[in-house]
């Protein structure tokens, strides 16, 4: 028997057509005569076929209501559990719940069980090189589905249904081993084989709902779904095209016509007592169809989604729903974008570009059986029914509606408005160019190209031509692109080998990215704020294309930058809140720990009055480290004793940089607190990235003068940000203030005061009863001083702020070029360990400095002087009398002052508190609002 059975096989795959004789489970019912006698008066036209019947045959007689239809896909069905979860929805449902009106006849189209189609390919492509091994995938199969369908229902229910699989699972097997007699996997047989998923998914189904004695049946959609297909196989995963398969809508009407008039006459489904809540329940296999001719077929990969709008429109459905695991169709993919959100509504137009550009919530082809007849399509949450998702309905404006609908309005204006639905992207993308090819005519450069695509069946997703060159660039998928790059040459062989076509070339690697929503129409300012999104979030755009229908732009970019890309286009258009990701380095020093102080309490501020929500992803001192594990980022009121607990990991600079590089957020800042060399030395690689950088530390800004050089190098090329108004007067405003002067163009010429509260601090403390070391002392315990006293009493600290200043006046210093005089000897200077109590052997010599200055009423001042025309640096120690303005410099004080052109008569003066952890941090904060607030500019 089964020697005959392999030989029956071998003559069917040889002719590639499989008949119904194959096939035991495709046994349609044979139509009455009653019921061809009344189909033969509807059958006029495909529209007035379905009309019709939907009136005169498919409503069951007593109901007030038009039928629901439900798709459940594989993530819904993936357990006993949710086939439980999906069985008791669909009788809510179809109970009419809390509506008077009664009970709603219901159909419901299901996937296979969660990952059974992967594995029924496995089955098929294993057959040929290990039968066994396609044997043991295709028992796991089949056992994973009984063992589930035992869990539902009763063995007097599941009995016949197991027999059923067991069997479908012997014809699977036969079929699969005659395979290596022709040495070959016909499309037809992969399409064949993983259509049993669908089987045996809704057989499984319907034995759930008999256990709470529903009129249900379930519909083998084979024999009764007829379509025209002019594709083979079963298409990619994810694939955004049902590949050129059309539903055959009068023979399909006809079948299901059929069905209805036998099989449900005969389970009692035409006559159900709705008022008392009882309405029939059809559960049909989605993704599987058959041929006029009979020849099993598939809708293609994610095409159930098309099944269930195919019925509907026959049915005359008053809605679809798609039963997700999400909240409806989301503004972006949250797995990338954290912050998007379910839409309310969409326009069928809207969901198509969406989906056609990677939305994977939706199917393309899915749309289109619904608009003619305008049957809204719902996409709904399985796990949480009561959320009303998103409704698909209604139509775009047309091309010729908007040119007469007036002039175009800057979108910004329209408050409230947000123009776009959403932003998806397409992965797995390349790119192929034609260029220099303007000898040979552009129009049949192009007539050519496009040929070449569709004879060798290779789907183009957007195309741009540059009319001065004739070049044409157009995005494939990639694993099209080495398939497109031969078809060119074959088809401009002539014109490459006499160099009239200048290149051929293919870039792999990429995705598209595209905004999609109808009030992009007639908008301005669209393109520009998508634009520059993309490039505040460093993101290169290698190919832009504009829809006609002006609902879409799309871009493509390095797969890479994709997330980012997504991102940054998601708060352009204030979607979401723009954030913030922020390393946080020496969070847990003083000054740290007054900087997460301030953000603490200012944080409702930045994200209610600028719109920037600050997340600090990374926190970290030079011993450890915490990293956010979600894009929520580290909890802020707990970043005190976070770097105290247990779970952080040993600091590691390269980790860090890792990352916060790899961050998908286009607004990523490293907050430096540190006066650290090692931290400096990333700046350059951080900036490089993109990243924005605050920091008072001044190992760079006032280090070696090539580092400097090169950091500032990183910085113009990347466009990224460096903040370091605290490394000067920690709150003061005093670079601020030098870099507004240079850039107005008023003319500086000389730059003098004090900038190390430190000294300050000592000097206006120490007298006759308070040593000098007394008051250094005093100012280590306030935390006035550097953690290394010798920057402080060396004067090096005042010269590093020196040559920060001198820098930002143009005079190309270094640390070397200042002249500096030092309170300590050579001797204290190499003491790594120096405390106040050493410099007690030089209390005698500053008291007699002291005593100087005050008989002529002067006051000690450690002072600095850049000279503009001299180029000339130093700092110093000078008895001041009170006509200069630091002889009243209070003790926890800097001052900074301007000799300009327009300040000639009489110095710009800054001057103000500047000691402590509080103020430095108060710096780092003004520079954190500073680019918070370029963040927010951009999105305005």
């Amino acid at each position: 028997m089964k020697a005959v059975a392999s030989i029956h096989l071998f003559a069917i795959l040889a002719s590639w057509s499989i008949t119904d004789a194959f096939l035991p489970s495709l046994t349609p019912v044979s139509p009455s005569v009653s019921t061809t006698a009344r189909f033969s008066t509807v059958l006029v036209s495909p529209r007035e076929d379905i009309s019709t019947l939907t009136e005169s045959i498919l409503t069951p007689r007593g109901s007030q209501h038009s039928w629901e239809v439900h798709k459940f896909g594989g993530a819904s069905l993936a357990t006993a559990e949710l086939y439980k979860t999906v069985g008791d929805l669909l009788a809510s449902e179809a109970s009419g719940k809390d509506n008077s009106s009664g009970a709603v006849p219901t159909m419901a189209i299901v996937s296979a069980r969660g990952g059974m189609t992967d594995q029924l390919v496995k089955v098929v492509d294993s057959a040929l090189v290990d039968f066994k091994l396609a044997k043991t995938v295709l028992n796991e199969a089949v056992e994973g589905q009984i063992d589930l369908l035992r869990e539902l229902a009763s063995p007097e229910i599941t009995a016949k249904i197991e027999a059923n699989i067991r069997n479908d699972a012997n014809d699977i097997l036969l079929l699969v081993q005659s395979l290596r007699m022709i040495n070959t996997v016909p499309s037809v047989t992969m399409e064949v084989v993983t259509g049993y998923g669908e089987i045996w998914s809704a057989q499984t189904l319907n034995a759930y709902l008999q256990t709470k004695n529903l009129p249900c049946e379930w519909i083998d959609a084979r024999p009764i779904l007829m379509v025209q297909s002019d594709s083979l196989g079963l298409g990619e995963k994810g694939a955004a095209s049902t590949a050129g398969v059309m539903p055959l809508w009068k023979e399909t009407s006809n079948n299901l016509a059929t069905w209805w008039n036998t099989v449900g006459m005969e389970r009692g489904m035409l006559d159900c007592d709705y008022k008392a809540g009882v309405s029939p329940i059809v559960v049909v296999t989605g993704f599987v169809a058959s041929t006029i001719d009979g020849v099993p077929t598939t809708l293609k990969r994610s095409g159930s989604d098309y099944s269930a709008t195919i019925f509907a429109k026959i049915l005359g459905a008053s809605r679809v729903t798609m039963w997700k695991n999400t909240n409806g169709v989301y503004t972006a993919d949250p797995r990338r974008v954290p912050e998007a959100f379910s839409i309310d509504s969409l326009k069928y137009d809207e969901a198509l570009e969406l989906a056609y550009f990677g939305a994977q919530v939706l199917h393309p082809s899915a749309m289109v059986p619904c608009i003619d007849d305008n049957i809204p399509v719902y996409v709904r949450n399985i796990f949480n029914p009561a959320f009303e998702g998103t409704v698909v309905q209604g139509r775009c404006l047309t091309l010729k509606e908007t040119a007469s609908s007036g002039k175009s309005v800057n979108w910004r204006a329209k408050k409230g408005i947000i123009p776009i639905k959403g932003i998806t992207s397409v992965d797995k993308v390349a790119l192929v160019t034609l260029e220099g090819a303007s000898a040979i005519g552009g129009s049949r450069v192009a007539e050519r190209f496009m040929g070449a695509m569709a004879d060798n069946n290779i789907n183009v997703l957007i195309i741009t031509q540059a009319s001065s060159e004739s070049s044409i660039c157009v995005a494939v998928p990639e694993n099209e692109g080495d398939k497109a790059i031969e078809a060119l040459r074959s088809s401009f062989e002539l014109e490459l080998a006499r160099s009239t076509v200048g290149s051929l070339s293919v870039n792999k690697g990429m995705s598209i990215v595209a905004i999609v929503g109808e009030g992009m129409n007639s908008s301005s300012g669209i393109s520009a704020t998508f634009m520059s999104s993309m490039a505040r979030a460093n993101v290169n755009i290698r190919l832009i294309a504009q829809g006609s229908s002006e609902r879409q732009i799309a871009v493509v970019v390095d797969k890479d930058d994709a997330t980012r890309a997504l991102r940054a286009a998601h708060m352009a258009f204030t979607l979401s809140e723009t954030t913030a990701s922020v390393a946080l380095i020496g969070s847990s020093g003083s000054i740290g720990k007054a900087f997460v102080k301030q953000l603490k309490t200012q944080r409702r501020t930045l994200i209610d009055e600028l719109g920037i929500c600050p997340r600090v992803m990374i926190a970290a001192n030079s011993k450890k480290m915490a990293i956010a594990e979600t894009a929520k980022g580290l909890p802020i009121d707990q970043l005190d004793g976070l770097l105290d607990g247990d779970l952080v990991a040993t600091s590691d600079l390269d980790r860090i940089s890792e990352e916060i590089e790899a961050n998908v957020n286009p607004h990523r800042v490293v907050i430096d607190c540190t006066n650290n060399e090692k931290v400096a030395k990333y700046y350059e690689r951080w900036m490089s990235s993109g990243i924005d950088i605050i920091s008072p530390n001044r190992q760079i800004v006032a280090g070696p003068l090539d580092r400097y050089s090169r950091v500032c190098e990183a910085q113009r090329e990347s466009n990224s940000n460096w903040q370091y108004s605290s490394s000067v007067g920690s709150a003061l405003p005093v670079i601020e203030t030098l870099r507004d002067l240079v850039e107005t163009g008023d003319k500086v010429h000389k730059i003098r005061g004090s900038v190390s509260c430190t000294l300050a601090y000592i000097l206006s403390t120490f007298d006759e009863e308070t040593s000098f070391s007394e008051a250094l002392a005093q100012a280590v315990e306030k935390e006035f001083t550097e953690k290394d006293i010798r920057q402080d009493l060396s004067g090096s600290d005042m010269a590093r702020k020196v040559v920060i200043l001198a820098r930002q006046l143009g005079i190309n210093v270094g640390l070397e070029d200042v002249e500096v005089e030092s309170f300590i000897t050579e001797e204290m200077a190499s003491n790594d360990n120096l405390k106040a109590g050493d410099l007690q052997s030089i209390d005698a010599e500053m008291l007699e400095k002291y005593r100087e200055a005050a008989a002529d009423g002067r006051e000690l001042r450690y002072k600095f002087e850049i000279t503009k025309e001299t180029g000339k640096c130093r700092c110093f120690l000078e008895a001041v009398d009170n006509r200069d303005p630091l002889f009243r410099l209070k003790n926890i004080e800097n001052l900074v002052a301007f000799e300009t052109d327009r300040y000639s008569a009489s110095p710009l003066i800054i001057k103000g508190a500047a000691a402590g952890p509080d103020l430095t941090a108060a710096g780092i904060f003004s520079d954190f609002l500073r680019l918070t607030r370029a963040y927010s500019s951009e999105q305005a």
